[in-house]
């Protein structure tokens, strides 16, 4: 962070709140002419700081109610296991999350699923049939205390 100076911290900030804000908006914000606004956005965009602007769903409303934390085992960390396990959980599209861990297991994944039944079906369809998979243990969010979409500046 010592590379960024204080307008480029306000750009930052401002931008974690509200993303579709205007460049001309952004820049006043910040203290800046719409175009060093502009410069500074597209160095930041580019050096990969900004990596993205996304609209943010309820998982809720759109009839995802369960998360899963799912802890996978699998038959041994050589580059190849590992390269195939990435590219197949990439493709199931209830894995909210996936995190290469030290420690016990392999993976740790964030799994939404309509309720238990929806669950089971992605355990069996997708989960059970990621390739060196030898263990997984799931266990279910009860209620979500804090889901922070950005790091604090």
């Amino acid at each position: 962070m010592s590379e960024h100076d204080a307008i480029d911290l306000a750009i930052m900030r401002t931008l974690q709140k509200n993303g579709r804000i205007s460049n001309a908006e952004l820049a006043q914000k910040v203290g800046l002419s719409a175009s060093a606004c502009s410069r500074r956005l597209d160095i930041l965009e580019k050096s990969g700081v900004i990596s993205g602007y996304h609209a943010r769903l309820s998982h809720k409303a759109l009839d995802y109610k369960m998360i899963a934390i799912v802890h996978i085992s699998l038959s041994g960390q050589f580059a190849k296991t590992l390269t195939e396990f990435e590219a197949a959980v990439r493709l199931c599209p209830n894995v909210l999350v996936c995190y290469l861990m030290s420690g016990e297991y392999d993976y740790i994944l964030r799994v939404a699923a309509k309720d238990l039944e929806d669950y089971e079906r992605i355990h069996r369809d997708w989960l059970s049939a990621l390739p060196h998979v030898v263990k997984i243990n799931s266990s279910f969010a009860l209620r979500e205390v804090i889901d922070r979409p950005n790091v604090g500046l």
